[in-house]
């Protein structure tokens, strides 16, 4: 990869940054919007994390920076649209109204290079427990800042031994069998509203676990976070997708130091060819 310059896509899909909590890893998004471009970016909901920003407010420079970052690309002819989540669900009552060059909006048919449509939606419409039993989703709220929390420690302890990142909250999400469960039940409904749709694929967030797969004649993609896994999906110019992981590269937990300054080391990304 030639970082003198960024690789630019037909589209970009991004989702579940949570600007506003203390997870959020923003460095790495910024390192990531710097070294690529897309005509179109679609923000796939949980861009902003109203639930965290409600019980205290946590706003850094830096995330911040990837407010103006996301603005700078559309102010260069970008077009960005942000589908709301349920983190960010204060959005729904804008769908429609343009914010600096952004366009607010519930859901979206994006049609690729070759002609195939997709779905883009957050995914939180298919969770249960966010709108059935709001309690329930608060408190694993709650659980899941613990397990990040958990999952600095064993990073910190991992690069002491000269260890590459690891994500243990990934690790444990896609290894406890609930969630596994969780995971596939998700999927199937997700798949079920793109039939009742009738597109030949779904781009949705929601639940951190980034994939391309087909699931009964429906292309299945999700696009990840960016709180542990940092990963983003990529349309090429020829329909072609893929899943860029930016935080394998960087290899570590927390930004490098360079002078006075922390930023992300820019290094070419590992990617997942669709």
């Amino acid at each position: 990869m030639n970082l003198d310059r960024p690789r630019r896509f037909r589209t970009l899909f991004i989702s579940d940054v949570h600007l506003g909590s203390k997870p959020a890893k923003a460095d790495f998004l910024i390192d990531f919007l710097r070294y690529h471009e897309a005509d179109t970016i679609y923000l796939v909901g949980d861009i902003v994390d109203g639930w965290r920003l409600k019980r205290s407010w946590h706003w850094p420079q830096a995330h911040n920076d990837v407010v103006q970052k996301l603005l700078r690309q559309a102010r260069k002819g970008a077009t960005i649209n942000y589908i709301a989540g349920n983190h960010d669900e204060f959005l729904r009552g804008f769908q429609g109204v343009h914010f600096g060059g952004v366009v607010v909006m519930d859901r979206d048919v994006h049609v690729s290079a070759d002609g195939k449509r997709f779905l883009i939606i957050h995914g939180d419409q298919f969770d249960s427990i966010v709108h059935s039993v709001r309690w329930l989703a608060y408190l694993g709220d709650f659980a899941y800042d613990a397990s990040i929390i958990v999952n600095r420690i064993v990073a910190r302890l991992r690069r002491l031994f000269g260890m590459p990142y690891w994500s243990f909250s990934s690790w444990a999400k896609v290894r406890v069998k609930k969630a596994v469960n969780f995971i596939s039940a998700f999927q199937k409904l997700v798949v079920d509203e793109a039939k009742r749709s009738e597109v030949d694929g779904v781009i949705c967030g929601h639940i951190h676990h980034a994939t391309i797969e087909d699931i009964a004649g429906i292309r299945y993609i999700n696009t990840g976070d960016w709180v542990e896994s940092c990963t983003a999906v990529a349309e090429h110019e020829d329909g072609r997708f893929e899943i860029i992981r930016w935080q394998h590269v960087l290899g570590a937990e927390e930004p490098v130091s360079h002078g006075s300054r922390n930023v992300p080391i820019a290094l070419p990304a590992e990617v997942e060819a669709a």
